[in-house]
């Protein structure tokens, strides 16, 4: 077997040792091994995740040999859960896999509290009752819920979880944290030792972009009464008195200076996001708070106090031109501002731990070390209970929906996976599942699509007639194709559950195959 670095390489590159860590210690559990459930899992195993556990109480037949890569003929009249556990131990013999041969919906009633024991539970393929029942007892038992379900060319899912807290958010475009509005004293001593009118012509193309802009930012504000340019014409002059240094085209680091300058104009102290977490309630801690609560009121008395209003500074600085001895020096001073901020921090989470009758000890200092590099990123998503949801959506949410040519075909899916539910429970099946039916489901379909639609106060609204046509005509199938990309929507959300990095999704992924297209709907 391949040693786990080797194995596992490309992914360690994306969410590290302790993201990879985390995957192998939860264990999942599998609602129905369908196409959509397999797939799913499927990208879970090969990612290596801890281990699984599939229930599934149906036997694979004929017509599962078309949509699911994991059973062959061989399988056929077998427990269909024992078949794909067994193909996805084949895929990676280090995850721990086992099989219950029993309906999902039996379990959620007679065995509710047989969930307690997972990291996180997919359910696929759930109908709406169960979807209901099964979310309250995993609210209950704090264990992460993810559906997915695929229905002919439609596919859904939603996460539902109580709170889910991110230090490792990994934004894709975010701003430097050279703090250039806002220069500690050892960074001021730095660039005031640095004499930007050096007559050196390689010494002078080589002061680094961040002296250059603190040096000439402390000259603007001497000069405008402690401001810094806010408008656009002071911006503009701004950049022009940069500029008026250059002594050649090919200084590159006063043209880095002029594109960078936007950071001299950004807003002192925190973003309202973060503003919001400090100020939540949950900051008030206790001896039941989360660490990651803990590590929040530990920043909060921070950035009252040794942080000046700001948080702990990263401590990392982006390539620039600039002679190797002053580009370390530079580096250095950054590092040092980082690691006597994480001191600070770590001295006040040990204070507070101890204030709330816990160990002082119980939180790392790799983890306060993580919390200070990203604790300008911190993110929290807090889900609704499905119930809540489908009882009471978010109505001016809905009726834009539903009148916006963008999103119509999204909502109007959405809806028509709640009504065929309806439907299914009214007339015992699927619109369209017995082709003889057709005729008779397209107009029992709608009517009951609209009768939803009236509960959820959306009176007089209507779907589009295709729509309702394309619904009857998928007769609830799984497609393989589209379960494969649901499937893959799950999985990447559930590892970014589980890792804690990376901001999972907030509101309810719909995917319509008919336009090729995937839209989130925030009810």
């Amino acid at each position: 077997m391949a040693e786990p670095k080797v194995k596992y390489d490309r992914q360690l590159r994306i969410w590290g040792e302790q993201g990879q860590a985390a995957l192998e210690k939860s264990s999942i559990c599998l609602l129905n091994s369908g196409p959509t459930g397999s797939e799913t899992l499927k990208n879970l195993v090969l990612g290596g995740i801890g281990s699984i556990t599939v229930v599934d109480g149906s036997k694979v037949e004929e017509g599962d040999l078309g949509n699911n890569f994991m059973v062959d003929e061989s399988s056929i009249g077998q427990s269909k859960a024992k078949c794909v556990c067994s193909f996805l131990q084949e895929l990676n013999d280090a995850v721990k896999a086992k099989f219950i041969e029993e309906y999902p919906e039996e379990l959620i009633e007679t065995n509710p509290s047989f969930f307690s024991q997972f990291t996180l539970v997919v359910a696929t393929q759930l109908v709406e009752d169960s979807m209901i029942k099964l979310d309250r007892i995993c609210r209950e038992a704090n264990v992460i819920l993810i559906f997915a379900r695929s229905y002919g060319l439609a596919g859904f899912v939603r996460i539902s979880f109580k709170e889910h807290t991110v230090i490792e958010s990994k934004p894709e475009h975010f701003l430097d944290d050279l703090r250039l509005n806002n220069p500690w004293p050892e960074l001021k001593s730095l660039a005031e030792g640095i004499e930007l009118n050096v007559q050196d012509p390689v010494a002078h193309k080589h002061i680094p972009y961040v002296i250059i802009l603190v040096k000439v930012a402390d000259e603007w504000a001497k000069s405008h009464g402690g401001a810094l340019p806010s408008t656009r014409e002071e911006k503009r002059e701004f950049k022009e008195l940069i500029k008026a240094r250059m002594r050649g085209q090919d200084e590159d680091n006063y043209k880095e200076a002029i594109e960078a300058s936007f950071k001299v104009f950004s807003p002192q102290g925190i973003s309202s996001d973060l503003q919001q977490i400090v100020n939540d309630s949950s900051a008030e801690v206790d001896s039941n708070s989360s660490d990651f609560w803990v590590l929040v009121a530990a920043l909060k008395e921070f950035i009252a106090n040794e942080g000046g209003g700001e948080t702990p500074l990263e401590g990392s600085i982006p390539d620039m031109t600039s002679s190797t001895e002053q580009y370390v020096n530079l580096q250095n001073i950054y590092q040092k501002k980082a690691e006597a901020d994480i001191v600070a921090i770590e001295r006040r989470v040990r204070s507070i731990l101890k204030k709330i009758g816990r160990d002082s000890n119980s939180i790392p200092r790799t983890t306060i070390k993580s919390f200070c590099k990203n604790s300008r990123k911190l993110k929290i998503c807090r889900f609704r209970l499905i119930e809540d949801e489908f009882n009471s959506p978010n109505l001016p949410e809905l009726q834009k929906y539903l009148t916006d040519e963008d999103f119509s075909t999204a909502v109007g899916i959405y809806i028509l996976l709640r009504a065929v539910d309806r439907f299914a429970a009214n007339y015992n099946s699927f619109p369209g599942q017995y082709e003889s039916a057709m005729e008779e489901d397209i107009p029992r379909l709608k009517s009951t699509a609209s009768g939803l639609l009236n509960d959820l106060g959306c009176n007089g609204a209507t779907l589009a007639e295709d729509l309702i046509n394309e619904m009857c005509r998928f007769g609830a199938a799984e497609l393989h194709a589209v379960a494969a990309l649901v499937g893959g929507i799950a999985s990447q959300e559930i590892i970014k559950l589980i890792t804690r990095q990376f901001v999972p999704m907030s509101g309810t992924f719909i995917f319509n195959g008919i336009d090729h297209k995937s839209q989130l709907l925030s009810l």
